[in-house]
């Protein structure tokens, strides 16, 4: 199981998000973690990557405190006891 770890913007758009301040979830690899996700909180996996199961370019996932480095696949590996953190690029505000 990983712990996965998420910026309160994501709350905003599941609410059932906001009861917890991180989640355990299984998998093997990131798209699997993400997939799982997914699973508990539909459209979640939206959010994170596009139609093609790629990561959005405004998404950043770290594997612990190193970004992952297959963006494309999702097939970087985790370990039990790892941790995740899905950080999502804000914009707007005044220029």
């Amino acid at each position: 199981m990983v712990t996965v770890c998420y910026t309160k913007h994501l709350a905003r758009f599941f609410p059932d998000l906001a009861n917890h301040s991180e989640l355990v979830v299984p998998g093997d690899t990131v798209g699997e973690v993400i997939s799982n996700l997914d699973q508990t909180y539909p459209g979640l996996a939206a959010y994170i990557v596009d139609e093609r199961g790629v990561l959005r370019k405004h998404v950043n996932i770290f594997l612990g405190e190193e970004l992952i480095h297959d963006r494309q696949t999702l097939q970087d590996p985790v370990a039990e006891n790892d941790r995740l953190f899905i950080f999502q690029a804000l914009s707007g505000g005044n220029h």
